[in-house]
């Protein structure tokens, strides 16, 4: 199985199943004298983890990091950082009755497709408890880029039909999203989502909603111009994420509607502190609006990063579902086990953690984009022999 590794200086592996003894992360290419502990990992681990409302799968995972190697006396050391984590309240029993049907909306047929056999213990590879492994890098990721000034968060702003009102996106607390299990910093839209999933729930159904992300303090020039744009990383990692149905960022699909008038975002100097270039002989900019998101050219142009991702409703609901066995013939699969009636709650960390690996990445990359900014040797020392 190809696909497990992301990145290209900041580099991450994850390896485990949902069902399985537990779930490796080797996180590659982080730079030696990062600060780093269990502690660090702790914080969006617990914004992960199930069991923490009503609104999610009861599974009781301690999700208890251990960090086996790259750090030394409290400080990475420049070799690959192992994190491992043992599953500890799996229920495989729950999943017998699957051994020999497909269920509908998951990767059981196309994994069997593909590799002649499947883990079916609760979605083996493919399961969600493999973004444990994505939240620890994305943590250390985060680390990392606050000490280029950079800020990640994200909130629900769509579950179902009902929709958010995010006036200032930029100036947005992580205390104002976690106020609400939904994770909704619209204190509104937030009681009306909880009381749609909680209906949804009693129904024995799911549904689906909208995730942004905004980064703050992106200085300009972070992503390459061709193949590894910026955006196109972003989708690229935000879609690997399971359940994600869609991605846009800045005004996104709305642009199909606007005339370039409407669109392009006036530039002026800049009035706040706006990440400055790199080079000095650059000015800062600011624009009026961020219908661009923060990227232009698939590179990042000093404003906020604004991304949203959909996602569909989750795929194991407790009713009956037409199937298929894997002999072919028809049946009807009522899921059993411990499922989210709405995955958002707990994905706003996963996006955030997928944000972070790929700023990070690109932040590194720009570090050697060009020659007069890379540490020249010093000048010779004339020799006695010259001076004479």
């Amino acid at each position: 199985m190809a696909g497990n590794t992301f990145g290209t200086l900041f580099r991450v592996t994850t390896a485990g199943v949902s069902h399985g003894p537990g779930y490796l992360c080797i996180i590659d290419g982080c730079p030696a004298g990062l600060e780093l502990s269990v502690a660090d990992l702790l914080p969006d681990l617990a914004r992960r983890r199930p069991g923490q409302s009503k609104l999610t799968t009861q599974r009781d995972e301690a999700d208890l990091p251990e960090i086996w190697s790259g750090v030394f006396e409290g400080k990475t050391d420049g070799t690959p950082i192992g994190i491992l984590f043992r599953n500890s309240d799996s229920r495989s029993s729950d999943y017998a009755e699957i051994r020999e049907t497909y269920r509908p909306g998951h990767a059981d047929y196309t994994f069997e497709a593909k590799y002649g056999r499947r883990d079916y213990r609760g979605g083996g590879r493919s399961s969600a408890r493999e973004t444990i492994c994505r939240v620890a890098a994305g943590a250390v990721a985060k680390k990392l880029l606050a000490r280029a000034g950079i800020r990640i968060l994200g909130y629900v702003i769509q579950i179902g039909p009902i929709r958010a009102t995010i006036p200032d996106p930029t100036r947005l607390t992580l205390e104002q999203i976690e106020a609400s299990p939904t994770r909704c910093p619209d204190p509104q839209a937030a009681r009306q989502m909880e009381e749609l999933i909680e209906s949804v729930r009693k129904d024995r159904d799911s549904i689906g909603g909208v995730c942004e992300l905004v980064a703050v303090g992106v200085p300009p020039g972070l992503g390459e111009p061709v193949f590894d744009k910026l955006k196109a990383d972003l989708a690229k990692a935000l879609l690997s994420l399971p359940a994600v149905v869609g991605f846009e960022y800045g005004s996104g699909f709305a642009a199909a509607a606007m005339r370039g008038s409407e669109h392009n975002d006036a530039f002026l100097p800049a009035a706040r502190p706006y990440p400055p270039p790199a080079d000095p002989n650059i000015p800062p900019l600011a624009s009026e609006t961020n219908r661009h998101g923060g990227m232009l050219g698939g590179i990042s142009s000093g404003q906020p990063i604004l991304c949203r991702v959909a996602l569909k409703p989750t795929s194991s609901i407790p009713r009956p579902q037409r199937t298929v066995t894997r002999s072919g013939q028809p049946t009807q699969l009522l899921v059993k086990g411990r499922h989210d009636p709405c995955l958002l709650p707990r994905f706003v960390v996963m996006g955030e953690a997928m944000l972070a690996l790929v700023l990070a990445d690109h932040w590194l990359r720009a570090q050697c984009n060009r020659l007069d900014q890379l540490p020249a040797a010093p000048a010779p020392v004339p020799s006695q022999e010259q001076h004479s």
